[in-house]
């Protein structure tokens, strides 16, 4: 016994030191930029003028939370998340019940439903903006005059609502995806006992089918609402962030402080308050939806 303990205790300390690399690794990875955010933070830093930086204090957090585009973009940022997680879990849903049914070619179907989630966020903007939404020469403008409306501006008139559907059209695969996965593990004796009781498809889905994707929703919520968080390439390639700051999000007030008002010291404020917010969301997440995946 004493033998097979020393054997225990040296293989663990064998795998800690192999394993010591990557978590070193890791933490550099993670803790590196934060602290070059961080640090920068409290420096007027310009990258027009890179030498001239010195201590600003509390400056940058000021003028960051002051600016008039920061209530805009905290609100643009709470409209897109919550948008697209309401339009991605009940889309998602439906497709997953969906692609779940006896079909021709199922194989094909479902690939085709997935496959617009591996297409990058750029390209999947460009060709919405430039393919569908352009008024002048989109499918959807060309619709639209050809039944004799006026044409529609989407990026014009409707462009926080216009993002939220690119956005919701690239994650929808995704939720369906889990959903679809979930759904498939259902137990189909129960639905056919449930059935032969007399259930009709509302009890089927409201006692059934939605307990059982409880967890699988949960699980795409929490996973989307960190990724949506810091929504931006889709933004920049289709309205960089107007008209106005119709859709400037944090993400991209963080960018057009840093980068295109050269003040590094205010985009490094901001990055440090968008770590913030996206931790107390995590942890209001997990408190809240926690519970369902140990339950």
């Amino acid at each position: 016994m004493g033998g097979e303990s020393l054997s225990t205790k040296a293989s663990r300390s064998a795998a800690r030191l192999m394993l010591s690399p990557a978590v070193l690794l890791l933490l550099g990875w993670m803790l590196v930029p934060l602290c070059m955010t961080v640090y920068f933070s409290f420096l007027y830093y310009n990258l027009l003028q890179p030498g001239s930086g010195s201590f600003a204090g509390w400056d940058n957090y000021y003028w960051f939370i002051t600016d008039p585009s920061f209530k805009d973009a905290i609100f643009n940022t709470i409209m897109l998340v919550g948008g697209v997680l309401v339009i991605t879990t009940i889309g998602g849903l439906g497709m997953a019940i969906l692609l779940d049914k006896p079909m021709f070619g199922p194989g094909l179907i479902r690939i085709m439903a997935i496959a617009p989630f591996f297409v990058m966020p750029t390209v999947s903007a460009l060709v919405w903006k430039n393919m569908f939404m352009n008024p002048v020469n989109g499918i959807f403008g060309r619709i639209v005059t050809g039944l004799g409306f006026p044409p529609i501006d989407f990026f014009g008139q409707y462009p926080l609502y216009s993002i939220i559907f690119i956005v919701s059209w690239m994650w929808l695969p995704f939720a369906t995806l889990i959903l679809l996965t979930a759904l498939q593990s259902l137990d189909q004796e129960q639905m056919e006992a449930a059935e032969m009781d007399g259930a009709n498809w509302r009890n089927l889905f409201f006692f059934i089918m939605l307990p059982h994707l409880a967890r699988s929703i949960t699980v795409v919520i929490l996973i989307q609402t960190i990724f949506l968080l810091s929504i931006f390439a889709e933004i920049l390639v289709t309205t960089n962030g107007g008209p106005g700051t119709a859709t400037t999000n944090l993400t991209y007030l963080i960018y057009v402080s840093s980068l295109l008002q050269f003040d590094v010291g205010m985009g490094s404020a901001g990055g440090v308050i968008a770590i913030i917010l996206a931790n107390i969301v995590a942890i209001f997440l997990m408190r809240m939806i926690g519970k369902n995946l140990d339950a």
